[in-house]
């Protein structure tokens, strides 16, 4: 067990004047959850707030807060450009502060990487006039009017910040407007503002002088800052340190948030500055902790810094001064509670699925809890009602999570799996290449269901008669589907890729390989059957591969299809398959043109959803007091279901066996339901 002594990362740390209770953190970042002036109001706050009462020292947030009018996306941004946002700070400050923890925002101006499409409408500017990849812009360059005026805006933010009773604040450069003029990659000037590392940073500095003006020197002021942007023709590591060194010798910051890399495209996003699974553990901490030994300044960093290990490393051997966990908070807001208690074995662990990024922020795969806490529990609290026989049927994410939540509520569970493992048809994802650590979502939940005490019965087809000799008070149905090929004419010759990923099915040489879905499991079996040297068509409803995940999951299948030299052909439907000698012929037509093509192979393998499996819901709807039926209302709205004292057993059904969707979908489905229990 460790204790204050002797954890490196419960040490306290000093920043200036600021004390910080230990060494974990939490860095800015767009969680999506500002109300619709762009304030940071209860959702916002209750995430964070989340964060500081499960113990880390510091939490930061406001991902690209804008200084400007003409630094605006289509969403997730706060505005500091108004003195409305000062109450919302103040009050927010004061919530994050009682729970022992510190606050600090992050502000900016995007330059070129604002949208012109949204909110005012504006141009955008920047260095000089070089689009960016990203969010598409083409900018206008930049002059000295503007860059006076922007330099004016970042000081009254910062005012507000201070006014706001934060701890501080980070100045976001890499990649937005200051880190724009910064790189000789974008920066193409010849005036005073161009060339020369001096000149490059003539405008941060300027940005910097106003701030600490506005703010003085008794309030905590840092840089988001690249240390090396990996690109010919951008800053290396030594020109990065170089300007980091004309602003720590003027005074201008107290501490360097260390990023690595470019940000101006989806695939340098994942891979760069927020490494995705498909990365290496702390890709950039030894680039960080080189950098630290360059200067005089205090240095976080945050880059796949997901395990306690890892994270304790960087503390323990000096690498960092202080270590930031963000997404692992998403996973888990209560990380340095379960260190201080002994826990560390039970954190939830962040896998990397980079469901937080894009449409779903901050939500994460498994914990769904997680941006919403104005309505649901981070921390499962036992029942005070009567104590109930609780039988769940499944043991893939739906039924393990019921599990798991509905014994954390005190009741008597009993888990029942058809197979000899559990996960259902999650482990199938182990097959890919780069997503092996989802079965962390697994494990964990049956570690928990262990110590909680959860009596799980594999190799088991549970019945009707099963169910009901265990006089439950409550049945939950999490039985998954089935593959569904109903739609298409002559289903019944395909191959389901569940059963190829499950490998008992054989396939030929040359296959067919169908996306109905836009998820993970078409591109996850088309690649496991180039890697075995199949020659490999793939076809797909949509208009590119993997659309309906987070673009962090999208780009790295665009990336590995392109790798195994798989063609995706977009915007297709699949018809028919037919008989052709001892192979088969598929059917598919363009739904673009109408025009039909007629593919010869050796098999074809479709991903087309579930349908749900119902048997054992239907058998047992007779029975139960509630005929199977769920009060929607009450569901959606955090409401308990209405459950009778004696007579009977409620019965519900979650996650693919109550509709084909995905693991957050399931694990949200368990949370409402169970935690109300």
């Amino acid at each position: 067990m460790n204790t204050f002594r002797t954890d490196p990362l419960l040490k306290p740390f000093r920043l200036k004047h600021l004390a910080l209770r230990n060494r974990i953190m939490s860095t800015s970042h767009a969680c999506g959850l500002g109300d619709a002036d762009h304030m940071p109001g209860e959702a916002y706050q209750a995430y964070h707030v989340a964060k500081a009462r499960g113990g880390l020292a510091l939490t930061m947030f406001g991902g690209s807060s804008y200084v400007s009018t003409d630094s605006k996306w289509a969403g997730g941004q706060l505005s500091v450009s108004t003195d409305a946002v000062i109450p919302y700070l103040q009050q927010f400050s004061e919530r994050v502060h009682a729970e022992g923890a510190a606050l600090m925002i992050q502000v900016t101006h995007l330059g070129r990487r604002a949208e012109t499409n949204t909110q005012s409408w504006m141009p955008t500017l920047a260095p000089s006039p070089i689009r960016e990849r990203g969010h598409r812009s083409i900018p206008r360059q930049i002059n000295r009017q503007e860059i006076e005026r922007i330099v004016r805006d970042f000081g009254r933010a910062a005012f507000r910040c201070k006014e706001g009773g934060l701890d501080g604040l980070e100045v976001m450069t890499h990649g937005h407007l200051i880190g724009q003029f910064l790189s000789p990659d974008t920066n193409k000037r010849a005036d005073e503002f161009g060339g020369s590392a001096e000149n490059r940073a003539r405008f941060g500095l300027m940005v910097m002088e106003e701030i600490r003006k506005r703010v003085g020197d008794d309030f905590i002021v840092g840089m988001r800052y690249a240390i090396d942007e990996g690109i010919e023709g951008g800053q290396d590591f030594d020109d990065c340190l170089a300007i980091l060194k004309l602003f720590e010798e003027r005074g201008l910051v107290d501490f360097v948030n260390a990023n690595y890399g470019r940000l101006d495209t989806e695939l340098a996003l994942v891979v760069d500055c927020m490494p995705g699974m498909q990365e290496r553990q702390a890709p950039w901490l030894s680039k960080a902790a080189a950098f630290k030994r360059e200067i005089g300044l205090p240095v976080f960093h945050a880059a796949k810094i997901n395990d306690i290990a890892t994270a304790r490393h960087a503390i323990r051997d000096g690498l960092l001064d202080m270590v930031a966990m963000t997404r692992a908070h998403i996973a888990d807001p209560n990380i340095v509670a379960k260190i201080m208690r002994g826990e560390e074995d039970r954190i939830r662990p962040c896998v990397g699925a980079v469901h937080c990024m894009s449409e779903n922020r901050p939500t994460c795969l498994h914990n769904p809890a997680t941006g919403r806490e104005r309505f649901w529990p981070q921390v499962i609290e036992p029942t005070t009602g009567p104590v109930h026989k609780v039988v769940v049927v499944g043991g893939g994410p739906a039924g393990l999570e019921a599990a798991r939540i509905s014994a954390e509520r005190g009741h008597r569970v009993v888990l029942f799996e058809a197979a000899s493992t559990m996960g259902g048809q999650l482990r199938l994802a182990e097959t890919a290449s780069w997503r092996r650590d989802v079965r962390g979502i697994i494990e964990w939940r049956e570690d928990e269901l262990a110590r909680l005490g959860v009596d799980t019965r594999l190799n088991i087809y549970a019945e009707a008669d099963d169910i009901l000799t265990e006089a439950p008070d409550v049945v939950i149905v999490a039985t998954g589907g089935i593959p569904d090929f109903d739609l298409i004419e002559g289903g019944d010759l395909c191959t389901s890729a569940w059963d190829v990923l499950g490998r008992t099915a054989q396939v030929g040489d040359h296959v067919l390989v169908y996306d109905g879905t836009g998820r993970h499991t078409a591109p996850t079996v088309a690649e496991f059957l180039a890697r075995t040297g199949k020659q490999v068509r793939f076809y797909m409803v949509d208009d590119v591969p993997a659309k309906e995940l987070a673009y962090g999951e999208r780009v790295v299948w665009k990336k590995r299809l392109a790798e195994e030299s798989i063609s995706a052909v977009g915007d297709h439907s699949l018809v028919s398959v037919g008989r052709a000698g001892n192979g088969l012929v598929a059917t598919l037509v363009s739904d673009l043109t109408g025009t039909e093509s007629r593919l010869e192979v050796a098999d074809v393998i479709v991903e087309n959803g579930s349908q749900p499996v119902d048997g054992l819901f239907e058998a047992l709807r007779a029975g139960a007091v509630n005929h199977g039926q769920l009060d929607l209302d009450s569901f959606a709205e955090g409401r308990p279901q209405s459950y009778p004292q004696s007579g009977g057993y409620m019965l519900f059904r979650i996650g693919d066996a109550a509709g084909s969707r995905n693991v957050q979908a399931a694990m949200f489905d368990a949370l409402r339901l169970c935690c109300r229990l």
